[in-house]
């Protein structure tokens, strides 16, 4: 058998489930966090291992309460987005971030009104950044 790989920082599909079940309900204990997933129920023992995985990661803590295991994030939902952009604009877009943007606006089509406040937003970032040349 190898080595052990490195679990990676970033969150699979099924931790992210996990995770959005942990901020909804601040804490629980497996069998609270199974209950609460949507959709086609998963085995007790899979939760459990996402859960252990989870805290090996640094992203939820767990506390022994009683005779049950109680997990909570340590790792909030924000931080998930802004850690899992981050990862994908350097992998896929090599930090770009102007081919980021490109790319969203090629691909997805955006209504007139949200078009107009991205280019509120561009506009003020123009701005700023004329103010801050002085």
């Amino acid at each position: 058998m190898g080595p052990k790989r490195k679990p990676s920082p970033q969150l699979t599909r099924l931790e992210l489930q996990i995770m959005e079940v942990l901020w909804r309900i601040a804490a629980g204990t497996v069998q609270e966090v199974q209950a609460a997933i949507p959709g086609d129920p998963l085995a007790y023992t899979t939760v459990q291992t996402m859960l252990n995985i989870l805290h090996r990661k640094g992203r939820v803590k767990c506390k022994l309460v009683g005779k049950a295991y109680t997990y909570s994030p340590i790792l909030s939902r924000e931080r998930a987005v802004k850690e899992a952009l981050i990862d994908m604009v350097d992998r896929m877009f090599g930090g770009s971030v102007e081919a980021l943007v490109m790319n969203l606006l090629k691909t997805r089509q955006l209504d007139p009104k949200k078009l107009r406040e991205l280019k509120e937003v561009v506009r003020k970032q123009r701005q700023e950044d004329t103010d801050g040349d002085d």
